[in-house]
């Protein structure tokens, strides 16, 4: 491809994009205690990066926030944000969408505000992605835009951004919008193949972990801003995500499990024409690398039963000896 880039979204205070929608929301609140009081806490169900945001930016505000995580379900580096932040954590024997369910019921009997992305305030902060890169490309707005998807708010959220840069005459036109679904939790992309008719699913286990839902809030706003759009769905299983992952960290990139989905299916999406080899395409690197080292490590020590490991780059483990030294390297290097 001619015109690639990847948005790096996880270069950000916390490590992901979650941080451009939780610091709108929490700003908000702030306000609303200041103004009225009310309410006590912030609570949200996550996967990881929504709880390491909204502790963070909580914490800075000074309101206690909440955390429902599903048990053994996240990396240890997520977990240890919202420790670290002093949230309330809890942790949940059950999946995301329980955790869900459950955050739900609490905030709805006691004064908690919810701050899921199924808050608009989540989307007005996450929609300014796609205002960067409109801006970043002099107000011409890329073909396509590829994106992570799991809760599904971002893919709205970044519809609702290009729309409004439309509507308003800064951009002329809107980009089409692909959505990458890890195969173990995939319930948008067998809506897609099936007349966009939504069912929920049980979602298996995935090194995406923040994209391992089954039944995503935000999946009718998805849909709709994919029909707008003229959008597609596309899966990777984890063999794929975690090679093409690698791959790309090759080229100095450090980036999340779910930007390896992103990118494995747009190799696929080019390699079966629907992506042209000269169309502008910004993939959205969701969260840094940084936070996912247990599933890099293992994969390139070829531990991970659900990937071979074909990108993988040994530790070399020898003696201290300078002749051993160098002829390990001399299997590398022309010296």
């Amino acid at each position: 491809m001619t015109d690639l880039w990847v948005k790096q979204c996880g270069n950000s205070h916390t490590g992901s994009f979650k941080d451009l929608g939780m610091t709108v929301l929490v700003s908000q609140v702030n306000h609303i205690i200041k103004k009225q009081g009310g309410i006590k806490a912030v609570g949200c169900a996550s996967t990881g990066d929504t709880s390491a945001a909204l502790a963070a930016y909580c914490a800075a505000a000074g309101i206690p926030s909440i955390v429902f995580l599903p048990a053994d379900k996240i990396s240890l580096a997520q977990l240890v944000q919202p420790i670290a932040n002093g949230s309330i954590v809890v942790s949940l024997d059950t999946d995301f969408d329980g955790c869900m369910k459950l955050i739900q019921e609490v905030v709805e009997e006691y004064p908690i505000y919810l701050a899921n992305s199924m808050n608009s305030l989540r989307l007005e902060g996450q929609k300014t992605v796609s205002i960067e890169i409109a801006q970043q490309f002099d107000w011409e707005v890329p073909d396509w835009i590829v994106v992570p998807g799991g809760n599904l708010g971002n893919v709205y959220a970044f519809y609702k951004g290009f729309k409004m840069m439309k509507d308003l005459g800064l951009t002329k036109r809107m980009p089409r919008l692909v959505v990458a679904q890890a195969h173990n939790a995939n319930p948008l992309y067998a809506a897609y193949k099936n007349g966009w008719d939504f069912q929920p699913m049980v979602a298996e286990r995935t090194l995406a972990s923040a994209i391992q839902i089954g039944d995503p809030v935000s999946v009718h706003r998805a849909i709709r801003a994919l029909k707008a759009c003229d959008g597609v769905v596309g899966e990777a299983t984890e063999e794929e995500l975690m090679d093409v992952g690698a791959r790309a960290d090759r080229t100095g990139m450090f980036n999340c499990p779910h930007t390896g989905v992103a990118l494995a299916v747009l190799e696929k999406l080019r390699n079966d024409g629907t992506i042209g080899a000269n169309d502008r395409t910004v993939v959205i690197s969701t969260a840094h690398g940084l936070k996912f080292t247990d599933s890099k490590i293992a994969y390139h020590e070829r531990k991970l039963h659900q990937a071979k490991g074909n990108y993988a780059n040994d530790v070399i483990r020898i003696p201290a000896k300078s002749d051993r030294v160098i002829d390990e390297l001399r299997k590398r290097v022309e010296l």
